[in-house]
């Protein structure tokens, strides 16, 4: 069965097996030439998949990258650029982007910069990408280590949503892409949370199709309300990134490490350590049930006290600020309700010092 969610009406996000929705929308499309984006492990894993299901040619034009956050940089858009010129895609062309987030957010860029823009589809093939990256057209880069600094707003043309894909990743990017599972559960969908606010590491890495066709059902639904509403992040999009402006400090600095971060292990860290910074303005604690989910599914990692001069430095870059206030979005006491704290990087050190002395569960 397919699930068919249409954001603000602009394009199609599928749901479902994608040998019922690809080949019927590709036979309409009739575009002029076909380059199909992915790193090296979507192509090992998820290419073979995708060409069975789709029924495309496995002469179809591949370009792979290889696959990392460190990739997400202006010289890969280069030679992404070179290689639709090598294609000679012309506007009326289809990129396909095969893959996780960064697939999604640079092969998307590429293509909304490539003739002032060809047509491109999401196919995500990991849950963080399924659940939010691959929908809402938001598109970008990293630069000099600040993540998605360079980007455009350019809705795809499709998004093809197969939990199949799932069943190719390593436990640990399963995680990952939970940690924006729970995000979409804490900020817009109740019924979400009491659904995973149980789960262990073994249920998450044990669960069905048809139980991950309804976690993405709800969680997609929560992306879809938001980015239809606000399609440009100039309200309440910007719920949509809690735990983000630790969390996206936390992973860009750990990315130049020996030892980096997931970005769902980052995010998971950026909501305790932001909710601790909301909850404590209120004097209230972290809700001890959103504490023990967190510790359940992901690493503890205590962050030292010497890094957060730079992590603050890098959350006054962050897209959210204004006016030279750095600020963090969070979740209301009713779902989709918003509220924006300007936090102090004294608070941030705090807030780390609370997530270094949790236990894990």
């Amino acid at each position: 069965m397919t699930t068919v969610f249409r954001p603000g009406d602009a394009y199609p996000v599928m749901l479902g097996d994608l040998a019922q929705t690809f080949p019927d929308w590709l036979a309409q499309r009739r575009a002029s030439g076909i380059l199909l984006l992915t790193d090296t492990n979507t192509r090992r894993h998820c290419l073979p998949l995708f060409l069975k299901a789709t029924g495309l040619s496995a002469d179809t034009p591949v370009v792979e990258i290889p696959a990392g956050e460190s990739r997400k940089n202006v010289a890969t858009c280069i030679s992404l650029w070179e290689h639709m010129l090598q294609a000679r895609l012309d506007r009326h062309a289809l990129v396909i982007n095969l893959g996780g987030g960064v697939i999604g957010d640079m092969g998307g860029f590429c293509a909304a910069t490539w003739k002032r823009g060809v047509d491109f589809v999401q196919v995500p093939t990991t849950l963080l990408s399924m659940t939010d990256a691959a929908i809402g057209g938001k598109l970008g880069i990293d630069f000099q280590q600040v993540k998605n600094t360079i980007g455009v707003f350019q809705n795809p043309a499709a998004v093809f949503v197969d939990p199949a894909f799932l069943k190719t990743l390593p436990e640990r990017e399963l995680r990952s892409g939970f940690a924006e599972v729970i995000k979409h559960a804490l900020i817009g969908a109740p019924e979400l949370w009491n659904m995973v606010r149980d789960y262990t590491p073994e249920r998450l890495s044990m669960a069905s199709s048809e139980t991950w066709l309804e976690i993405l059902r709800l969680s997609i639904a929560v992306k879809v309300r938001v980015v239809t509403e606000d399609p440009h992040e100039k309200g309440i999009r910007m719920l949509l990134n809690y735990g983000h402006t630790i969390g996206h400090a936390l992973e860009s600095y750990f990315l130049e490490t020996d030892d980096p971060l997931t970005h769902g292990e980052a995010i998971a860290i950026g909501m305790l350590t932001e909710s601790w910074i909301q909850h404590t303005r209120l004097g209230k604690d972290v809700p001890d049930e959103w504490i023990r989910l967190m510790l359940r599914i992901f690493p503890h990692n205590p962050i030292a006290s010497s890094i957060v001069p730079e992590i603050w430095h890098t959350m006054q870059q962050d897209k959210k600020n204004k006016a030279g206030s750095v600020r963090m979005a969070l979740p209301g006491k009713n779902a989709f309700d918003m509220e924006v704290l300007e936090p102090t990087e004294r608070e941030v050190e705090e807030s780390l010092g609370f997530y270094n002395g949790l236990k894990k569960v």
